[in-house]
């Protein structure tokens, strides 16, 4: 009889690993969101200049994507998307109407409906004077940062009078972050605050943390001693700062060459420690086993420019990068942890920012809700070995407000099926094709040999655009 019942516990404890989720034992969820953070930025992606050892660690413990992307190469759009599981085409964004409002059901919200308590620190750019709503009318209970503002003006205290760099002087104020001392790095405080809740939890309701880095847009605005170390760095690497580090063409203005900007690197290096502080706490209070940590970035590096501006860095071989629908605007650095219940490794399923919530509730043992996450589809599954249904189903991005004076983009929709991708350029009235598997950086344009497939994408695309009402 002994003998049997242990056999049937071992059955049992195979199938709840399988299963991969405890129903009586809600994991926690924390959600860490780098700002302009581009597919190459990491060590474990493939930089060789920029140093994430903790980043790369704990990516090791988890499941990495190969075709991560984020729903919008830029911050407002993409944000929305995470929030609401929508593509942000259905809200007319970009736009002055595409901030989030009431009437939407975020992440938090559903989370909250299910006994979790909710968190936010940092960047929150969902809202804009009378326009959109905060925090705390989305479904957070604490609040640290979020408001109107998508960059401080500087990253030392005071964060709101502009120290260094250009081009931020009417951004909004961060309000609703305590008094620090003067110098202070806005990247630390977000930090103190995270490690302080996750210090003080009393394990009463499992959490939603959701920490929103600022870090790593501009102003670019490192810690002194990470701007040398990282100065010292590019004239090892490349003999000299002074070289011609840009190509030129049409459709992408200028493109940074190379990964070399000493100051946004140490803005890097203080962001993978600040994460290193994060986990800590987490193991700290004995919460990291059970804890989904998910890690990602709003969009493509900043590489791209029209203006003279200055630029953060290179997303090569990817093509472009914040502001294009091209790969290095939209293909984003993304892992998931969950010690012992997601596997370590990489994955090959096509995931994008609308994901995340149907994704996070299948984790934390939570109903689906389709009407709220209408473009989300969960790929839980593929978190745990197993093979996921959706691989097939057509991804869209609509850029109908291009800044071709500052990242030098244009307008445009883009679909991404299978190994295919097509970019609409419609008002110029053409359209570009490619095979992302066999030609990630977008040189060869297949789309006057491939007319069929030319032809069944661009019907995609011009139907999408209508059920969703996008703006042109």
């Amino acid at each position: 009889m002994l003998k049997y019942l242990r056999i049937s516990y071992f059955i049992i404890s195979l199938l709840s690993l399988f299963d991969g989720i405890s129903k009586e034992n809600k994991p926690n969820v924390l959600f860490i969101l780098v700002d302009d953070l581009g597919w190459l930025d990491l060590g474990y992606q493939g930089s060789k200049f920029y140093q994430t050892p903790n980043i790369d660690s704990l990516s090791n413990e988890g499941t990495k994507f190969l075709n991560s992307y984020s729903t919008h190469p830029r911050c407002v759009p993409s944000r929305y998307g995470i929030m609401t599981g929508k593509y942000p085409a259905r809200t007319k964004s970009p736009g002055p109407g595409s901030q989030l409002n009431t009437s939407e059901i975020t992440i938090a919200e559903a989370l909250k409906e299910n006994g979790y308590s909710t968190f936010i620190a940092g960047k929150w750019h969902l809202s804009r004077g009378d326009r959109g709503s905060s925090p705390e009318e989305q479904g957070f209970d604490v609040n640290f940062g979020g408001g109107d503002s998508g960059v401080p003006k500087s990253y030392f205290y005071p964060y709101n009078i502009q120290t260094r760099g250009k081009g931020n002087e009417n951004a909004p104020d961060i309000t609703k972050l305590p008094i620090v001392e003067k110098g202070y790095h806005i990247t630390d405080q977000l930090t103190d605050l995270t490690v302080d809740h996750i210090k003080n939890y009393k394990k009463e309701k499992p959490f939603f943390i959701y920490l929103s880095y600022y870090a790593v847009h501009t102003p670019f605005e490192s810690k002194e001693e990470l701007e040398r170390k990282y100065e010292k760095k590019v004239i090892k690497m490349y003999g000299s700062r002074e070289v011609d580090e840009f190509s030129y063409e049409s459709t992408t203005g200028e493109t940074k060459l190379r990964q070399d900007n000493p100051i946004y690197a140490g803005m890097i290096e203080n962001m993978d420690t600040n994460l290193g502080r994060v986990i800590k706490a987490l193991k700290d209070k004995g919460l990291f086993e059970n804890t989904v940590i998910i890690f990602t970035s709003d969009h493509g590096g900043l590489s791209n420019r029209g203006n003279g501006r200055p630029l953060a860095t290179s997303n090569l071989p990817l093509r472009a990068g914040k502001g294009h629908n091209y790969e290095g605007g939209i293909r984003i650095p993304t892992f998931f942890v969950w010690k012992n219940k997601i596997k370590s490794g990489w994955s090959n399923t096509i995931i994008t920012g609308t994901d995340y919530y149907p994704t996070i509730l299948e984790l934390t043992k939570n109903e689906q809700k389709p009407d709220q996450h209408l473009d989300g589809i969960s790929f839980a599954k593929s978190l745990f070995g197993k093979k996921q249904k959706n691989k097939q189903r057509p991804i869209f991005w609509h850029s109908p407000r291009p800044r071709t004076k500052s990242t030098g983009d244009l307008a445009n929709t883009a679909v991404r099926l299978g190994d295919y991708k097509l970019l609409d350029f419609y008002r110029e009235g053409r359209v570009e094709l490619y095979n992302i598997v066999n030609d990630e950086g977008e040189t060869n344009d297949l789309s006057k040999i491939m007319i069929d497939k030319k032809n069944e994408l661009l019907n995609l695309v011009k139907e999408w655009r209508i059920s969703v009402d996008a703006i042109e």
